[in-house]
């Protein structure tokens, strides 16, 4: 008989270890391995990192050496839900995901994610110099092996140590202008490996049952709630300061520096917020809504950033 005689209804399309035996893949599956709501943020802070550099660069090049930047976090996105399809499939958040669903094949996802990879590497050496694209290479390999392979299950540290792959794209834009490094773009990085713990330690705070029964020592997990919230709480004491230094440091204008500081004082009175939490608030209101400002925190910096570093090239002075 041939396949299509048989009613569809009768053909078991996913095996159980979620690799597709009719591929059920479409673009939006494709898509959403490049994990796009972090690609968004990634582009946000490069473009940030490459208008607030020093120098000028070819708006052609430009444009593919953003593409790349954002092509090199896709490809680290598709890596990181090919290694995690095993404890994606356990966490109701991740669940849904093309790998863990059986949308997409384990082996579609790494082929997938490392030609991403390497071809984001190639054209950010080709549009700029080789060192961002190394600093690009570093970048992935940090996130998809020394992140998810090695610190995601196997420390309670994993976040604030693999947060630093998160924050180097503003790094790698600066990089690519300038062929170096500099103490303005460590600054842009060091805001969102800052950011990155009490985002995420807010979120395994109600997440704590998914965490567990997916085997990963989220601080939560390991040290308690209340351990997690105070160290929610230093963080964000730490951040909101830091929060400032593109203005102190000139690559941001008055506006930005006052804004910053007010949404700096915000997300510490959210974190104190978490804080004073009574351990029996089973509804974490407090964990929830820091984890939905912080969120709009750092989009809201690097978007002010980003404004006021157009306005200073508009006007030759850091009027925001």
């Amino acid at each position: 008989m041939m396949i299509d005689e048989v009613p569809l209804s009768t053909i078991d399309l996913t095996t159980t270890d979620a690799r597709p035996l009719i591929s059920l893949a479409g673009p939006g599956d494709y898509f959403a391995l490049l994990k796009p709501r972090v690609m968004s943020l990634v582009v946000l802070t490069a473009v940030v990192g490459f208008l607030a550099a020093p120098g000028e660069m070819n708006p052609i090049l430009g444009s593919v050496s953003l593409l790349a930047i954002a092509l090199g976090a896709g490809g680290a996105g598709a890596l990181n839900m090919w290694y995690d399809a095993d404890i994606d499939r356990i966490m109701s958040r991740t669940a849904n995901r093309p790998v863990p669903a059986g949308r997409i094949a384990r082996e579609s996802a790494l082929a997938f994610g490392v030609a991403l990879s390497a071809l984001s590497v190639m054209l950010l050496g080709l549009a700029s110099n080789w060192f961002a694209a190394g600093f690009l290479a570093f970048t992935i390999l940090f996130y998809a092996v020394f992140y998810t392979m090695g610190l995601k299950r196997r420390t309670v540290q994993n976040i604030v140590i693999g947060g630093a792959a998160g924050a180097f794209p503003p790094m790698v834009a600066w990089s690519a202008v300038t062929g170096g490094l500099a103490w303005e773009s460590f600054a842009l990085f060091l805001i969102i490996f800052l950011w990155t713990p009490p985002h995420f330690w807010a979120l395994a705070l109600f997440k704590m049952k998914d965490y567990g029964a997916a085997g990963i020592p989220m601080l939560p997990n390991v040290s308690g709630a209340a351990s997690t919230r105070r160290h929610i709480f230093v963080y964000s004491v730490i951040l909101a300061p830091v929060g400032v230094l593109p203005f102190w440091l000139g690559i941001a204008g008055p506006i930005y520096g006052a804004m910053a500081t007010l949404l700096g004082v915000q997300f510490v009175v959210h974190a104190y917020r978490v804080l004073r939490m009574a351990d029996e608030d089973i509804a974490m209101r407090p964990a929830k809504s820091l984890f939905g400002f912080s969120i709009v925190y750092l989009f809201a910096l690097f978007g002010l950033l980003l404004l006021s570093t157009i306005a200073a090239a508009e006007f030759g002075i850091h009027v925001l």
